[in-house]
């Protein structure tokens, strides 16, 4: 009897292990503590959870009280993508930006800046950077968030980010294996499915993650996608043929596995997060993400049970789980040893300009990022307040509607007075109307992409030709207007890089 309670309490304690969970609230519930002290070995952390970066370290010093090995994780890419900025926007450029100035000590150095601000708040797990190759234009959730359509410049930049990230003890987690760039469908709403031979995977989507594994990611995150080529039936989380074979087994990846979010549509519209999370663990997965959507005890404890009573009935094998489990321990002891030895520490008041005392190298990053256009007449910079026209679209669900884009807040730094309206169609005669005398500057993110959008700019190009243009999306249309700013991303920092180009202050 005593044996059977012990294995009973490995078990509960292992399914514990693999799930990755997240909350509502910026201190931890009691629901959370309480399942920490049962087993829990990683928490999830998102925008809802982080307000500053002394209530973010107190709150990693709340959960670590508990268990002191604990794993925090964040989705923090930088650019579009940011937890720690998500009221203000990120004070680093995203992978777009970082790609497009092609210097990979660049990469590495902001990284690294983002990795020190993580581990001074006691973050440890990073689900980031992406590998993915953005290779189709029309890709409605990776984007900028892709160092960009080349597989060899992608794998040079992921490899530079999962440097900096990890060497200063904060865990990478390279994604979305085997690679999202080549989707039209965003997996948070549907299964994306990706119909190209094995030759076309392996000497594209495939080469950043060889390239990550041989430089030491310590995670690698799947997606959930379709690739008839590798499995036809299942989706890349729950495929053996893809996590265990292709990931461990051919390209030799011994670290920690990790699922994109359970809750998301690809997954469970068809499977249902419980027996999704099953077959995910038993494809080779180690840990189980869930939280951006679902992010309360109900679900962990859904999510445990289902572990337990599979291992159970058979249906996973115990040493599966265990083996899973392990790996969660195994990174998070890692994870731990650099924190004693006090690694990434940084001063809270950087947060404003989002750089360590001293440097700014998301600026710089930014600045370096810029590609200007100008138009067939000479461009004289803005002296006077500006009338900026964002032309919005919907947000992905990576990205978020509460993180504000734009330039219009820089501007008014530098030009006082300026103002600012939103628009979601091609009608300009609202814009002309709030303008007035000021002159104009229409901001777009992935104008390839909108048709609207793009009729719109040339109707006002074609009224007001002084208007000047800033490109926050890819960089696929053509440029219009007395000046074209390609910013390529949508950051805080690209948009303050942007601003200085409109008012001829840069440095």
């Amino acid at each position: 009897m005593t044996t059977l309670v012990h294995g009973t309490d490995t078990l509960t304690r292992d399914a514990l292990t693999v799930l990755q969970p997240g909350f509502v609230g910026t201190t931890a519930p009691d629901w959370l503590l309480r399942r920490i002290g049962e087993g829990l070995s990683s928490v999830g952390l998102f925008g809802r959870n982080i307000v500053s970066p002394e209530q973010l370290t107190a709150l990693t010093a709340q959960l670590r009280a508990e268990r002191d090995d604990v794993l925090v994780a964040i989705d923090e890419e930088g650019g579009d993508v940011t937890r720690l900025e998500v009221k203000q926007g990120s004070s680093f450029p995203g992978n777009y930006a970082l790609g497009s100035v092609d210097d990979v000590e660049l990469t590495r150095a902001v990284a690294r800046e983002l990795g020190r601000r993580l581990a001074a708040c006691g973050v440890d797990l990073n689900w980031a950077p992406s590998a993915d190759v953005n290779s189709n234009a029309e890709n409605p959730v990776i984007g900028v968030r892709s160092f960009g359509p080349d597989p060899d410049l992608v794998a040079r930049h992921t490899v530079a980010y999962v440097d900096g990230l990890q060497g200063v003890g904060v865990a990478a987690c390279t994604k979305h294996f085997p690679g999202h760039g080549d989707t039209n469908v965003d997996s948070h709403d549907a299964l994306p499915r990706i119909d190209v031979d094995l030759a076309t995977l392996h000497t594209r989507e495939l080469v950043p993650f060889r390239a990550a594994v041989a430089a030491g990611t310590k995670a690698v995150m799947s997606a959930h996608i379709l690739l008839s080529a590798l499995d036809p039936n299942r989706p890349a989380t729950l495929s053996p043929q893809i996590l265990t074979g292709l990931l461990r087994q051919e390209l030799g990846f011994e670290g920690l596995i990790v699922t994109d979010g359970m809750e998301m549509q690809a997954v469970a519209a068809t499977y249902g997060i419980e027996r999704g999370s099953v077959l995910a663990i038993a494809a080779g997965a180690d840990a189980i993400c869930v939280g951006g959507g679902l992010c309360d005890e109900d679900t962990v404890l859904q999510l445990r049970d289902a572990l337990v009573n599979a291992v159970r009935t058979g249906e996973l094998p115990e040493e599966r789980l265990a083996d899973a489990a392990a790996r969660v321990r195994a990174l998070a002891a890692w994870t731990q040893a650099h924190r004693a030895r006090g690694a990434g520490s940084v001063s809270g008041a950087a947060v404003q300009e989002g750089t360590a005392p001293g440097t700014d190298i998301g600026l710089v990053a930014a600045r370096r990022a810029l590609k200007v256009t100008r138009g067939e007449r000479p461009y004289t910079p803005m002296t006077s307040a500006p009338y900026v026209a964002s032309f919005t679209p919907v947000a992905n669900f990576a990205v978020g509607e509460e993180t504000p884009w734009g330039i219009a807040a820089e501007l008014e730094r530098l030009l006082p007075g300026t103002e600012t309206g939103s628009y979601a169609d091609s009608s300009v005669d609202a814009v002309l109307a709030a303008a007035g005398e000021r002159r104009i500057v229409a901001v777009v993110r992935d104008a390839h992409r909108h048709a609207w959008m793009t009729g719109a700019l040339d109707a006002l190009v074609a009224a007001r030709p002084d208007t000047v243009v800033v490109e926050m999306g890819l960089n696929e249309a053509e440029p219009r207007g007395a000046l074209h700013i390609a910013t390529h991303g949508a950051a805080r920092v690209c948009g303050r890089a942007a601003a200085e180009a409109v008012a001829g202050t840069g440095a």
